[in-house]
């Protein structure tokens, strides 16, 4: 693709950025009107317009083309997962959450993996029809996506109301979590009335912030990592084709860790004690990156898997944090879009940060960045397991009279003094 639409200097680059320019537009308002424009309607709507985007990626013949279908793609793509992580979190109770989460992230590993297959599987297409191989990727994945999202058109309910695979009584018991969680959890989909006191609640949250600063952290390495592991695996001196192989172990390992995570933190209703160490795990990973020989390609190869351990793990993780600390339907949907507009903001700093390689192919700059940032995400992480503890015993510490005064003053959601945080 490169040689073909003439991609010299940094402009492959450049694509990448725009396209998490126009990806961070979007995650506020889609989250904020699934409820009126339906998930059955609005997620397939992404999906289907992605998908033809991709289609037309396949056909594109300079380099004009490729930033105009760049643009696009991020426009597409910046709803698609805030909206399905809201959508779950209303058939889903908190102890429930991250390993629902976690299917999410691990599809987005598995696809690096199936998309690394398919990537080298295609080069044998090469010039079948008189299309690259790089274009039949494109048409191929864009078509597999384009009949996903038709499917969902007609397979995705609105809610549990209108799921067709729930009998009448799984459905009674549905509504008896709903009107349990939505005490004051707000958990329901079914409330049209939009409050704009819970938007301004969201931005108002100190934790909303400090959660989205920890995201843009993580989210650093995430891109970074998946968007150039090919590049960074080809610099050890592997083949194009062998690389392509070459990453699908990484993203294999990285998925089976994160359902194991993701279940274990649901199994004991803890966050912080998995992130942190996970984070950790990564830091060392990029450490390797950066110190050890580059002739040694067998250890450095073994780094990759080392630095994706966590990343996944503490990305989806901190997703399900923050749909656990915000109760009422609007506040959360406000601190989910808003968590996903700077954490994927990211992208922006990741498409320029492994744009520079040291005379000997290591991408010092690349691997030094995402290891300060990942251990500022731990801090992050440690910092609001302390902060929401301390919530939490101010809460368990309130007397009747203050717990009175604190519901009468019109205290809902994650501000009522029942309301206890996940740590």
């Amino acid at each position: 693709m490169t040689t073909d639409l003439n991609l010299t200097g940094n402009r492959l680059n450049v694509a990448v950025t725009l396209f998490y320019v126009t990806y961070i537009a979007f995650e506020v308002p889609a989250s904020l009107a699934l409820k009126k424009l339906r998930p059955s309607r609005l997620i397939p709507f992404f999906v289907i317009c992605w998908s033809a985007v991709i289609i037309g990626a396949a056909f594109v013949n300079n380099y004009a083309g490729l930033i105009a279908t760049r643009l696009l793609l991020g426009c597409f793509e910046s709803g698609l997962f805030p909206c399905l992580t809201l959508y779950l979190s209303t058939f889903y109770q908190p102890l429930e959450q991250a390993r629902r989460i976690s299917y999410l992230f691990v599809a987005s590993a598995l696809s690096g993996a199936f998309g690394g297959l398919l990537a080298y599987g295609l080069t044998s297409l090469h010039g079948a029809k008189g299309l690259a191989g790089w274009r039949w990727l494109f048409l191929i994945e864009g078509v597999i996506s384009m009949i996903v999202g038709l499917m969902a058109i007609f397979l995705l309910p609105d809610n549990f109301e209108t799921a067709w695979w729930l009998r009448e009584d799984e459905k009674v018991i549905m509504r008896a979590r709903t009107g349990n969680a939505s005490l004051y959890q707000g958990a329901s989909l079914s409330i049209e009335t939009f409050d704009k006191e819970e938007v301004k609640y969201a931005f108002q949250d100190p934790k909303v912030w400090l959660s989205s600063f920890c995201q843009f952290c993580a989210d650093t390495c995430s891109f970074g990592f998946s968007t150039f592991l090919p590049v960074i695996i080809k610099g050890f001196g592997y083949s194009s084709i062998h690389t392509q192989l070459l990453t699908v172990p990484v993203y294999i390992w990285a998925s089976i860790v994160y359902i194991t995570v993701s279940f274990a933190s649901d199994h004991f209703n803890r966050r912080a004690i998995f992130m942190v160490p996970m984070a950790l795990v990564t830091s060392i990973g990029y450490a390797m990156q950066l110190g050890v020989s580059m002739d040694k390609t067998a250890v450095l190869y073994f780094a990759t898997f080392v630095t994706a351990t966590g990343i996944y793990c503490v990305v989806g993780l901190n997703v399900t944090w923050i749909i656990n600390s915000n109760a009422g339907y609007f506040k959360r949907a406000t601190a989910i879009g808003l968590q996903q507009t700077i954490g994927n903001s990211a992208g922006i700093m990741a498409g320029q940060i492994y744009r520079l390689k040291n005379a000997d192919g290591r991408y010092v700059i690349g691997h030094a960045i995402s290891l300060s940032t990942m251990t500022t995400a731990a801090v992050g992480y440690f910092t609001m397991f302390l902060l929401l503890r301390g919530l939490n015993r101010k809460r368990e510490n309130m007397s009747i009279e203050e717990r009175i005064k604190e519901i009468d003053a019109g205290k809902m959601g994650d501000r009522h003094p029942d309301f206890r945080y996940t740590l």
